[in-house]
C-alpha cells in the first residue's frame, strides 16, 4: 500500500475510534445524568413525603393537647398543657416554612416532636390520675349524701313519729267527762218536773279514769247554750281560754285530781226566764273540751 494512503487510512481509523468512544461516553454520561436526576427527584419526593408526615404528627399532637385543656378543671395542669401547645404550635410554624431539603432541620423538628409528646405522655398520665381520684371522690360524695340522705330521713321520721306519739300522748292525757244527767230542782232544793217551778240546774256528771293525765290541782267549766245559742252567764268576765281566744262560761268548779274517776256536780241558779226548748251543756278542762250533753226544758 502507498505510504501515504496508509498513513490516511491510519488517521481515519484512528478518528473513527476516537469518535465512537465519545459517543459513547456522551451517551454514558448523559444516561448517567439521567439517573442522578431521578434519584435526586427521589430524594426530593421522600423528603416532601417526610416533611407532611411530621407536620400531620404536630398537629395531631396539638388536637390532642386541645382536647385535654378543654377537660380537665386543674387550673395548674391547664397552664402546662397550654405551654406545651403554644411550643408545638411554634414548632409547626417553623417545619411548614422549612424547606423540604432542609434534612437536618426537619430531623431536629423530629426529635423535638419526641420530646413533646413524652411530655404529653406524663401529662396525660397526671390526667388519668386526677380523673380516677376524681371519680373516687365522686362516688364517695354519692355514698356520703346518701348516707346524709337516709340518716337525714331516719331523723324526719323519728320526728314525725315523736310527732304522732305526742299527739297520741296529748290525747290520751284529755280527760273525759261521762254519764252526764240534769236534774230540776225548786227553790227548796227539790226534784221537780214542773217548768215553772225550777229555781235552779244540778248537773251530774263523773270525769273518767286517766291515769296518763298530770293530777293535780284543776278546774271544770260549764257552758250551757241556750235553744237560740246564747250563752248563760252570770257576768261578762266570765271567760276562759280556748283555741287561742277567750270564750264565756257558764259555771266553774275547781276540783283534786289524782288519775282515778271522779263524781261531782255544777249548780246552776236561774235568774231570767229560760225558753222551752233544747239546751246544750259543753265541759271544758285544761283547755279541752272533754264532754257535750243536751237537754230539754218542756213542761
Amino acid at each position: 500500500m502507498d505510504p501515504i494512503k496508509r498513513k490516511n487510512f491510519i488517521i481515519i481509523t484512528a478518528a473513527t475510534i476516537i469518535i465512537i468512544t465519545l459517543g459513547i461516553a456522551v451517551v454514558y454520561f448523559v444516561r448517567k445524568a439521567s439517573q442522578k436526576d431521578a434519584e435526586m427527584a427521589e430524594v426530593v419526593e421522600q423528603m416532601n413525603f417526610e416533611k407532611q408526615q411530621v407536620e400531620k404528627e404536630y398537629s395531631n399532637i396539638n388536637q390532642e393537647f386541645g382536647g385535654y385543656t378543654s377537660n380537665i378543671k386543674n387550673d395548674s395542669l391547664v397552664k402546662l398543657l397550654d405551654n406545651q401547645k403554644t411550643k408545638v404550635q411554634q414548632l409547626l410554624d417553623e417545619l411548614r416554612v422549612t424547606k423540604s431539603t432542609n434534612a437536618r432541620r426537619i430531623a431536629q423538628l423530629r426529635q423535638e416532636l419526641a420530646t413533646v409528646r413524652r411530655v404529653m405522655i406524663q401529662y396525660v398520665n397526671q390526667i388519668d390520675s386526677l380523673n380516677s381520684a376524681n371519680k373516687v371522690l365522686r362516688t364517695e360524695n354519692v355514698e356520703v349524701h346518701k348516707k346524709y340522705q337516709a340518716a337525714t330521713e331516719t331523723v324526719q321520721q323519728l320526728s314525725k313519729d315523736k310527732e304522732s306519739l305526742n299527739q297520741v300522748v296529748n290525747r290520751a292525757s284529755i280527760l273525759e267527762v261521762i254519764n252526764f244527767s240534769m236534774t230540776p230542782l225548786n227553790s227548796k232544793g227539790k226534784k221537780t218536773g214542773w217548768f215553772s217551778q225550777t229555781a235552779s240546774l244540778q248537773f251530774n256528771y263523773t270525769i273518767a279514769k286517766n291515769v296518763t293525765a298530770q293530777a293535780g290541782e284543776k278546774t271544770v267549766y260549764l257552758r250551757i247554750t241556750r235553744p237560740d245559742d246564747d250563752v248563760l252567764t252570770k257576768s261578762p268576765g266570765n271567760v276562759f281560754p280556748y283555741e287561742n281566744k277567750n270564750i264565756a262560761y257558764s259555771a266553774s268548779k275547781h276540783f283534786e285530781f289524782t288519775g282515778d274517776a271522779k263524781s261531782d256536780v255544777i249548780y246552776w241558779k236561774i235568774g231570767e226566764i229560760l225558753p222551752k226548748g233544747n239546751y246544750r251543756v259543753e265541759f271544758f278542762i285544761d283547755g279541752s273540751r272533754v264532754g257535750s250533753f243536751s237537754f230539754k226544758f218542756e213542761k
